[in-house]
């Protein structure tokens, strides 16, 4: 048994040599948007995972409704003060379908060195539509969060309530290109940095949309940037068919009605999970 071990254990340790030594040689592809697929698959997706099982507990159903492959414009809720949501969600589709989630950030997200880098090796790119455009025409799931900052960092007493989703911009890339609109619903994310205040000096001072304040940030330090444990359910909803809006891409009143019923159709099924989770801290 000792001898299985140390064998699986040398072969981890040669793979992460290997690994080290193509990344140090600059042999590893990026895409034209910077996505590096070996990183976030030997990196990112590891790490994620952990918090993904073992702290937040996810339960991810209704898999089954994107596609194996093709183009889809992945549609969610978005909250949680920090945008946790977003990388739990890509982990999740990751794991359970092979695919990888191509995320579109604010472009605060883009102005900041490190963070930004992060961001585009991990397959995100800017939030507008010709960047929308090029990735579904080649085929990828696309990851939006319509409602943006005003959902991600809202008031603790407006948890689960959707935000308005912008002027609806991703329903015209989904018209443009013929791809199914997949909506998804994210319960767990509301409860883990409980926005209870802003500070908007320092927001400005930092150059971020606001400066959150928690029950336990910033007055436990870096303590309190540790996420509450709260139990997650992500629910894949049925693709909505954009075909019967073509020709409509640019009106702004049919925009406005597919966006709509993609918001309520989150919003019902936000009820229908909280509901059947419960507690927010149980199992």
């Amino acid at each position: 048994m000792s001898d299985i071990h140390e064998d699986i254990w040398e072969q981890r340790v040669a793979a992460g040599l290997a690994f080290l030594r193509r990344r140090l040689a600059g042999e590893y592809e990026v895409d034209e948007f910077g996505f590096d697929r070996e990183l976030s698959d030997t990196v990112f997706h590891p790490t994620l995972r952990q918090l993904y099982h073992r702290w937040f507990r996810t339960e991810l159903s209704g898999v089954e409704n994107l596609p194996t492959n093709g183009p889809a414009l992945v549609v969610a809720n978005h909250s949680g003060t920090v945008a946790v949501d977003a990388l739990m969600l890509s982990t999740g589709l990751h794991d359970a379908t092979g695919r990888h989630l191509r995320l579109l950030g604010a472009d605060f997200v883009f102005r900041w060195p490190v963070v930004s880098e992060i961001a585009r090796k991990s397959g995100g790119t800017l939030a507008c539509h010709p960047d929308a455009e090029r990735l579904l025409r080649a085929g990828e799931l696309v990851g939006v969060f319509p409602e943006g900052v005003k959902g991600v960092g809202k008031h603790y007493r407006d948890r689960y309530r959707l935000q308005r989703f912008g002027r609806g911009g991703f329903v015209s890339a989904a018209v443009h290109t013929g791809a199914p609109i997949v909506p998804v619903s994210i319960v767990g994310a509301e409860e883990i940095y409980p926005k209870i205040g802003d500070i908007p000096p320092l927001a400005r001072l930092l150059g971020l949309p606001y400066f959150p304040v928690t029950p336990t940030f910033p007055w436990l330090g870096p303590l309190g940037m540790i996420p509450l444990p709260s139990k997650w359910l992500i629910e894949v909803g049925e693709p909505i068919d954009p075909s019967p809006w073509a020709g409509q891409a640019d009106d702004p009143l049919a925009v406005f009605n597919l966006a709509d019923q993609v918001r309520e159709t989150i919003q019902e099924t936000l009820h229908r999970l909280l509901e059947r989770r419960g507690e927010p801290f149980g199992d």
